[in-house]
């Protein structure tokens, strides 16, 4: 008997989703792909809705109730789980936001959950269809105006940057909890179809919101109107990642050094010398080693009053990282640490690695003006003439992109660093590299 019930409800759910589907394709024509790509998969063994980002796991209980609610309930929950999937929140959760996450929902807070389930709550209450519309509450939109004070694109991870710097007191987390959280996250980075299982799905996902900002940028322009937060993530989201340390590699150079390079030793054609010949090996050790280091390069930092101190550290501590690894340097190498606001403030020359070590204890910002790029570029070209370097290799400028640039590009290969975590979409010249890292970026290179 109750084996008929169920299957009587999962039969019941299965309209109501293709329902809802379809109520939110008429209405959200970008998403077609998105709103398909989750098999629905009824359970009893969860109390509400849960995805791993390839079935949309659901109590048919619980289901059956939200649709007796009202259809929006069913749409704006179907919607929530896709967005998690699209924008990645399943797969890039980061290690100090793993604590709390119970299939009950019980036990710690996980900030990573909260801050993922505010971003797209956000999202939902920005999109201006009826199919997904609930009456404002005072407290959502005081807590979206606070954000918006402090970040410039409401996302997962500037939220769960902030939640982690305000510190905020267990109750008020749980009030935030019991206002944005919707579906259940016990699911999240669980690897159930093998190892590779997350990556392939991640990958599929990943291809989607690709397939979706074109659609936006090209081809729904008027279908996309008012969904100017959903562009904004989907931009931020789409930002290369990149390994720091496989970057800075950029500025390397191919040297010899003296040292025996084993690697390229053969013990075969040595062993047969000494047997053939008594004492005479056919093949030695090569006396040299080609080595990529580092040698001339310019490291400038914005100083302006609109680039976070903590960022210019955080950055500055995760070179230093890098750079004082034993086999970075050449023997001889020369590397200017400039700080420039509208003009260049201090220019401090490394050439040893205890250099490098003493700067880093006693560093402090200098400046705090505006913002000018052209000062430290006409700095640079002026070492350049004095010939201070003697292979200048490039020069990293580390900012929040609001400055104004050179007209033309310099004799070197420049990049521009930002920090995804105060980032907003910032067209550099063409001569130049544009580099976004995130915590998650800065923390796999050491």
């Amino acid at each position: 008997m109750f084996e008929e019930v169920l299957a009587e409800k999962i039969s019941i759910c299965g309209e109501i989703l293709e329902g809802c589907k379809a109520e939110l394709y008429l209405n959200l024509r970008f998403f077609d792909v998105a709103l398909h790509s989750l098999h629905p998969m009824p359970t009893m063994q969860i109390a509400s809705t849960a995805t791993d980002g390839k079935g949309y796991r659901y109590n048919p209980e619980y289901l059956i109730g939200q649709y007796q609610a009202s259809q929006v309930a069913v749409n704006r929950c179907y919607l929530h789980t896709i967005l998690h999937c699209l924008f990645g929140h399943i797969w890039n959760v980061p290690e100090s936001g793993r604590a709390g996450r119970e299939e009950d929902g019980q036990g710690a807070i996980s900030l990573w959950d909260l801050a993922c389930d505010i971003a797209v709550e956000y999202l939902l209450d920005g999109l201006p269809c009826r199919c997904l519309r609930v009456a404002p509450k005072p407290y959502r939109r005081a807590v979206y105006d606070g954000l918006q004070k402090k970040i410039p694109a409401i996302h997962g991870e500037g939220v769960y940057s902030l939640l982690k710097q305000a510190d905020l007191d267990p109750r008020v987390l749980a009030r935030m909890v019991r206002e944005f959280a919707v579906d259940g996250h016990a699911l999240w980075e669980r690897e159930e179809s093998g190892p590779n299982a997350p990556m392939e799905q991640q990958s599929r996902w990943d291809g989607i919101r690709d397939k979706m900002e074109t659609e936006l940028e090209l081809f729904s322009k008027e279908a996309a109107e008012g969904t100017k937060g959903l562009r904004e993530q989907i931009r931020v989201e789409n930002r290369e990642r990149y390994d720091y340390q496989a970057f800075l590699k950029k500025f390397c150079v191919l040297k010899e050094e003296m040292q025996v390079d084993l690697d390229s030793f053969d013990y075969i054609f040595y062993h047969y010398g000494m047997e053939l010949y008594g004492n005479m090996p056919l093949i030695e050790h090569l006396e040299t080693r080609e080595v990529q280091k580092i040698e001339d390069f310019v490291i400038v930092i914005d100083t302006s009053m609109s680039c976070k101190a903590s960022l210019v550290k955080k950055f500055l501590e995760e070179t230093y990282q890098i750079l004082s690894q034993s086999e970075s340097f050449c023997q001889k190498f020369c590397v200017h640490i400039v700080q420039c606001d509208e003009q260049v403030q201090s220019d401090v020359t490394i050439e040893h690695k205890a250099q490098l070590a003493a700067y880093m204890e006693r560093f402090q910002i200098m400046g705090m003006g505006g913002t000018d790029f052209r000062p430290a570029f006409a700095y640079v070209d002026a070492l350049l003439a004095k010939k201070t370097f003697q292979k200048l290799r490039g020069l990293i400028y580390f900012t929040d992109g609001y400055g104004t640039f050179p007209s033309k590009k310099p004799p070197y290969d420049t990049a521009f660093v930002f920090f995804r975590e105060d980032y907003q979409d910032v067209d550099v010249p063409p001569w130049a590299i544009k580099l976004v890292l995130d915590e998650r970026d800065i923390g796999s290179s050491v």
